[in-house]
């Protein structure tokens, strides 16, 4: 009946907040060094929190963004990890 299963809503949802991640933290670098309005970085952790940690972490890397920030640099792949073991325990535990 839906036109996608529910497996590939799951995937593009998963590619989609994770580019929108990486944009965010593209942005906000771009901003920084015009000395313009900045997001907030909670806004950070809530993207990885809802499944963008790999786009941030990545946009983090490449743009050498919130790198000295040591909750960025641990907290966000601490996000994943743990996301990344829900998901394993889902599906080959439950």
């Amino acid at each position: 009946m839906w036109p996608i299963s529910i497996e590939q809503g799951a995937f593009f949802y998963c590619i989609l907040i994770n580019v929108i991640g990486f944009t965010a933290i593209v942005i906000d670098k771009y901003r920084a060094i015009r000395k313009k309005w900045r997001i907030k970085e909670s806004r950070f952790f809530l993207m990885a929190l809802l499944g963008g940690g790999i786009g941030v972490y990545m946009g983090m890397r490449m743009y050498r963004h919130k790198t000295r920030h040591r909750y960025f640099m641990w907290g966000i792949p601490a996000i994943v990890i743990f996301e990344w073991t829900l998901v394993y325990f889902y599906f080959y535990h439950w």
